[in-house]
């Protein structure tokens, strides 16, 4: 059986895009270029910012969305990931659009907990405020019998920061330093394992920073993604 073909909806943001196209890369077991998926990237940063739309004072990404989605279908897309947390508010009207899968990040992200910490009852998560605030990791972890604990709103701020920071380029040391304190604030709490929930964080927060498993939303969806594309059999999270 031939590979599937990976259609990446992208762009939100650029680099957030860049990092999933290289884990799916390091993910192949490949020896010549013939080995990888063929991938169809389509790295959209015109797409509307998400978390203005969600929290009531921004353009409705959806029309963007559902376009790319289908411009991914047509150019020959087995199935799609998309590589932003937030835009998972959206994957309703996204995965109606197209007649392929569309792989559901924050469920991959509650089974790999499970995997990660098979005792797991409390998850840390660090993500926008509107992925937040939307409830898109607590119901889907909670349907798992899992609850899902944040930033208080000093941490929030925290957080919101460094993530519009990588969108800028901007990874320094202090940048980590501040997610640390808010992940150390998410143990305190209970939190057995902490989640990157928005997938520019990988880039500013690796898992050396913490005690307890952190869980890379963007390398739990390539993993996802090469499963998918082997017909290597998963939990499947296409709702």
């Amino acid at each position: 059986m031939a590979d599937k073909v990976i259609g990446v909806l992208g762009g939100m943001g650029p680099w957030a895009t860049l990092d999933l196209f290289e884990k799916i890369l390091r993910l192949t077991p490949a020896q010549v270029d013939q080995d990888h998926f063929r991938l169809v990237i389509d790295n959209n940063p015109k797409i509307p910012d998400r978390s203005p739309a969600i929290l009531g004072d921004g353009e409705d990404p959806t029309p963007a969305l559902v376009a790319t989605a289908k411009n991914l279908q047509q150019a020959g897309a087995d199935f799609l990931v998309i590589p932003c947390n937030t835009a998972h508010f959206f994957y309703e009207r996204i995965a109606a659009a197209v007649s392929i899968p569309v792989l559901h990040i924050m469920d991959e992200v509650a089974t790999a907990a499970r995997e990660a910490v098979p005792d797991v009852r409390v998850l840390g998560v660090l993500a926008t405020e509107a992925t937040m605030t939307s409830g898109l990791y607590q119901r889907a972890c909670g349907r798992g019998g899992i609850e899902v604990v944040g930033p208080d709103p000093a941490g929030q701020r925290v957080v919101n920061r460094a993530i519009y920071g990588v969108k800028a380029g901007q990874m320094g040391p202090e940048v980590t330093q501040g997610l640390v304190r808010v992940a150390t604030h998410l143990l305190a709490q209970g939190a057995q394992a902490v989640v990157l929930g928005c997938t520019e964080l990988p880039y500013v927060m690796k898992p050396h920073d913490l005690q307890v498993p952190l869980l890379d939303s963007n390398l739990v969806l390539a993993r996802a993604a090469v499963r998918l594309a082997t017909g290597t059999p998963q939990h499947a999270s296409t709702r």
